[in-house]
Parts: structure tokens; sequence; C-alpha cells
């Protein structure tokens, strides 16, 4: 995993040597299509840190199942594995609005995150191989947790693209001309839109996260909710995303409001897998560090 925590620092390297090689320039191409020097520099820079990112997946995803072959079950047991695999899942959402959208604006972003995250499991959440403990035993265990990590990349992706659209948004307003990133970035319209999308996405696994753990929950402890602090702070965080997407749908809330709204989303997302595990005590306990 620390291979995968250097090659996204090193890719967040090179996606901020293509945004300042990118500050000069107007943002469009010449009339005659032709290219010059410095937007050929800002193009390579961005496409090394592309490729530099797919290879450090490859990696990150083959550390994460080697863990759970090392644990002889799926690798999702505590905190730090938890942390790593949905990771893997926010860069492999990434990729693929890469892939599909050209959303290479998105790399300054994700590879920060995927730095910072990857670097605290590896530095402050590890914890040696583990069995389970027997509360674990289901195959809900696996259906709660996956849904969790798929929402929680989601939720994480589209949090970077509500702050890029604010920075957007707050320039637009200005009047100004924008210049190296904000000018290589879509229209503030279209990163909302995005971020709306992937929210509209990863909500519904949120709730169905919950109710999966209230089904594993009966199974465990004969309860379907005991008002454990994480089973309240993911509802709180569904009720933070429910408004999220009302305001969006309300057109006095529409734009900066509910971007705000978002960013308190992702917030409490993180307190609630990080946070709760350290300052509360619970039915949870065990996915501590």
């Amino acid at each position: 995993m620390v291979i995968a925590t250097v090659g996204y620092l090193v890719a967040f390297s090179l996606h901020s040597l293509e945004w300042s090689a990118a500050r000069g320039l107007a943002g469009a191409r010449p009339a005659d299509g032709s290219e010059d020097a410095p937007r050929l520099r800002v193009d390579l820079f961005g496409r090394l840190a592309i490729a530099l990112t797919a290879v450090t997946l490859i990696v990150h995803v083959v550390a994460v199942v080697l863990r759970g072959v090392a644990a002889d079950r799926a690798p999702w047991g505590n905190m730090y594995e938890f942390i790593t695999s949905s990771l893997a899942f926010a860069v492999i959402v990434y990729l693929l609005a890469v892939w599909k959208l050209g959303a290479r604006w998105l790399g300054l972003g994700v590879t920060l995150l995927g730095t910072v995250g990857l670097g605290l499991a590896v530095t402050v959440f590890y914890v040696d191989v583990a069995p389970l403990v027997p509360a674990l035993h289901s195959v809900w265990f696996i259906v709660h947790i996956v849904a969790a990590a798929i929402a929680g990349a989601a939720f994480n992706v589209a949090a970077v693209a509500a702050i890029l659209y604010l920075l957007k948004d707050r320039a637009e307003a200005s009047g100004a001309p924008a210049r190296g990133y904000l000018a290589r970035l879509p229209e503030a319209r279209r990163l909302d839109l995005f971020s709306y999308r992937l929210h509209a996405f990863a909500f519904p696994l949120w709730t169905f996260t919950i109710a999966a753990g209230a089904i594993w929950a009966q199974y465990a402890w004969g309860r379907f909710w005991n008002w454990d602090p994480k089973e309240t702070w993911s509802f709180v965080t569904w009720v933070i995303y429910a408004a999220y997407l009302h305001a969006r749908a309300t057109a006095g809330w529409k734009g900066r409001p509910a971007a705000w709204i978002a960013l308190v989303g992702v917030v409490s997302f993180w307190f609630n897998f990080i946070g709760v595990n350290l300052l509360f005590s619970g039915f949870h306990s065990y996915a501590g560090i």
C-alpha cells in the first residue's frame, strides 16, 4: 500500500505541473488548429498523470486483494481495510469519468484524496491481519460494506466536483477571465450537474447500505436498530445528503448553497467512518484501529 501512496503522490505532482504549465494559456486552441509547445507540455503532464494513476490503481487493488488472501476473508473487517477499499473505488470512479467524459480536471483532487487517505491508512490506521469477530460472519457483511464503499467513493468524487464548482462559479461571477487551472475547468453549470449526478447515484446506495446494515444487525444482535453511534451518524449523513438532493431540486437553493451542503455531507461521511470509531464505543467498536 505504501507503493500506491507514493504513486498517487507522484500523479498529484504531475497534475500540479499540468495546471502550472496551463497558467499562461487562455484555454482555447489556436484558430488554425496548431499546437504550441506550452500546450503540448500541458497535455503531456496530464496524460502521464492519468497513466500513472491507472498503474497505481492496479497496485492498489492488488494490495487490497492480497490483504484479503492473507486474512482468508473479505478485506473489510476494520477501518484500515475499509479506507483502502473505498479509496480504490473512488479512483475507479475517477478513471471511468475520464474515459467516458474526459474529466481529467478531477485528477488533482482525486489523486490528492488518494495520497492523503492512503497515507493516513498506512501510518495511523494500519492494523495487523486478524480474524473476523463473530458478529461479522454473515453474507450481509459483504453486501453492507461493498455498498458503503461504492457510495462513499461516489460521494467523495462528487465532493471534489462540488469544490471545483464553487471555485469556478466564483471566477465566473467576478467577470475576470479565468486562467490556468480554472480556465481548463468546464463551466460551473456542468460541474454542478456532474456533482449532482454522482450524488443522485450514491444516495440510493447509501440508503441500501443503511437498510442492509439493519438486516445485518438483526442477524448479529437480534435488533434491527440499536441507536449505536455509527448507526446514528449514518442516519445523520443520510439526512444531510437528502437535504442536498432536496436543495438541488429547489430553485432558491440550487448552486452554491447546495454545493456547501454536499461538502457538509462528505465531512459527515468521513466523521462517521473515522471520528465515530475513535471517539465513541458501541456495537461497531470492532471496526476501530
